[in-house]
């Protein structure tokens, strides 16, 4: 299987994501959230190409991906997928200006 990688930005996306819905969903909401999401990336590692490719200006992002977490469609995951792992960079939630955050063109 196709090994998933956190960056540090991604992580910390997380952790804040989590935070937000267990101070204001709940426990249970939040605990659901971390699960789809690792579920989420599971799906990813063994179809990487299924997310909508992205066009971006920076050079470290080419090839950058987006798919949504299951049952949560509002956190989008943007990855890079190559021939033995995928690169989760960040976990947005889409009313942000994830295309600004990430340096993407409109």
């Amino acid at each position: 299987m196709t090994k998933i990688y956190q960056r540090t930005t991604a992580r910390r996306d997380l952790i804040e994501h989590f935070m937000y819905l267990a101070e204001n969903a709940g426990l249970e909401i939040a605990d659901k959230f971390l699960e789809n999401t690792e579920a989420s990336f599971n799906d990813l590692a063994s179809q990487p190409m299924m997310g909508m490719p992205l066009i971006t200006h920076h050079p470290d992002l080419v090839g950058i991906r987006k798919w949504h977490v299951k049952d949560f469609d509002n956190y989008l995951i943007f990855y890079l997928p190559s021939s033995n792992s995928i690169s989760i960079v960040r976990l947005l939630h889409a009313t942000r200006d994830w295309w600004g955050l990430l340096g993407l063109k409109y």
